[in-house]
């Protein structure tokens, strides 16, 4: 479950401690593996009783292809999630979110393959050439399946769902999960809202919070105001603020029960875990690498009104709370943020950014997403988002949206993935979408596969997410 890679955050507490062994899905309850049609495909990399598992590289990224003895004529393409500057490509490259889900897949006929990119950080603009250069690979190699789903988590989700948006032609159907789908410049500019109240009202105005170009000692220094902060009630009232900003949720670890509404002190102790644990690391390292890529800044807040921010945000209940309790004047600290000064981009690097990449809505094939109600990296208000572009264009039919309840970034069991994967397989097989994506259906279908793939129970659950803060797309482009 390995879904992103982080070197100074601890894994296992952002994916919430799931843990997973290798097995295969009961055929009685395995996702239908019909192809589109019964077209005679290319069978050169099918070995008679094993899965023939081809590594290798192509210009610089590696990859992994699988294909099963019974392979049913469908390719699988996964798409990875963030993986720091610090560390090595990946290497085998990852075909699957993980090793169960991908075991599954495999013994239900499905090929699967996935590239580490050439480059790891932000690296849309790698990932899509490297992406398409694997299928063509595949083609040539094991020959021509009969479709292909693509798929992928967090960074690889929002790679996903631009490979369809550039690509529609190459795909039968795509499956983003914990995916970035406000589109790269909404997700920084809501993410810059956030380091901006921060640095504000925190930290002095003394943080690079863009134009990084010593991203450890910002860092450093920013865990450092955190902590401090965290240490005094009216420096807790204040983080939740800043978390408000950008929709944190009150709940981190998914070992630990969501915490109750009014429980406003644990909701903000989870919000001060996320960003001392995960979120701090991409504000300031992740940011500048991007930075680096796109030749300077890409987000802003000019014309941003933070009381009106507040008072669209889930947390405002919880921050007028926490500011009361502690004798706080929350009109003043947001009148402070409404004249602090703002901050400008680069044009040339919001045209890059928007380019790797900005969501059209123009979707032409099926799109089933995944997302926990409880992700603080990687808001579920990003679904909003990307619904409401999608939308725009008419193209509502085609989307649909499965919500986890639970803590944590792309914490999903096997059992969830393969379910979400088998209804989208479903609904490309017979045209429209039906009773398999009821929320009960969804539990009773995940619950039957078994322990190995439910470390916790299937958790499924009808869900609708509120607006996304900064939302930008082609309608803003």
């Amino acid at each position: 479950m390995k879904r992103l890679l982080l070197s100074v955050v601890a894994l296992v507490v952002l994916l919430g401690g799931l843990a997973f062994t290798v097995a295969v899905v009961p055929d009685a309850h395995a996702a239908s593996a019909t192809p589109v049609n019964s077209a005679h495909f290319s069978n050169k990399c099918i070995t008679p009783g094993a899965t023939d598992t081809k590594t290798g590289a192509l210009n610089g990224a590696n990859y992994t292809i699988a294909v099963p003895s019974n392979w049913n004529g469908t390719l699988v393409l996964y798409s990875h999630g963030y993986v720091f500057t610090s560390q090595p490509l990946l290497n085998p490259a990852p075909d699957a979110p993980d090793a169960v889900t991908g075991a599954a897949l495999l013994q239900q006929g499905y090929a699967l393959t996935g590239s580490s990119y050439s480059q790891n950080g932000w690296a849309i603009q790698q990932a899509f050439n490297d992406q398409i250069t694997l299928l063509h690979y595949f083609n040539q190699t094991c020959g021509q399946p009969l479709r292909t789903i693509a798929w992928g988590d967090s960074l690889g989700g929002i790679i996903t769902a631009g490979l369809v948006q550039l690509h529609p032609h190459l795909f039968a159907g795509a499956m983003p999960m914990c995916g970035v789908l406000a589109g790269s410049i909404g997700t920084w500019n809501q993410a810059l809202d956030s380091a901006y109240a921060f640095d504000v009202l925190l930290a002095g105005n003394s943080l690079p919070v863009v134009n990084i170009t010593n991203p450890l000692t910002a860092y450093q220094q920013a865990i450092a105001a955190l902590n401090t902060a965290q240490s005094t009630p009216q420096g807790r009232a204040r983080i939740s603020l800043a978390a408000a900003l950008t929709d944190l949720p009150g709940w981190f670890d998914s070992a630990s029960p969501e915490p109750a509404s009014n429980d406003y002190a644990a909701q903000e102790q989870n919000q001060y875990l996320w960003e001392s644990q995960v979120d701090f690391a991409f504000a300031f390292f992740a940011r500048a690498e991007l930075e680096a890529r796109a030749g300077g800044n890409f987000s802003w807040n000019v014309g941003v009104n933070y009381s009106k921010q507040l008072a669209n945000s889930i947390d405002k209940t919880e921050v007028s709370n926490l500011y009361q309790q502690v004798g706080l004047n929350l009109k003043t600290d947001l009148a402070t943020l409404n004249s602090a000064p703002r901050i400008q981009a680069k044009q040339s690097a919001v045209n890059y950014v928007s380019k790797y990449i900005v969501f059209n809505g123009n979707l032409e094939i099926p799109v089933l997403t995944l997302h926990t109600t409880g992700d603080g990296l990687v808001v579920n208000q990003q679904e909003q988002a990307y619904r409401s572009v999608v939308s725009s264009q008419d193209n509502g039919n085609l989307l649909r949206q499965l919500f986890i309840h639970r803590a944590g970034h792309c914490a999903f069991t096997p059992a969830e993935v393969v379910t979400g994967f088998g209804a989208l397989v479903n609904r490309i097989n017979i045209g429209n979408w039906d009773h398999t994506l009821q929320t009960a259906v969804l539990n009773q279908e995940a619950a039957a596969l078994g322990a190995t793939f439910n470390p916790v129970p299937p958790a499924f659950i009808d869900y609708q997410p509120a607006v996304f803060l900064r939302p930008y797309d082609i309608r803003n482009d």
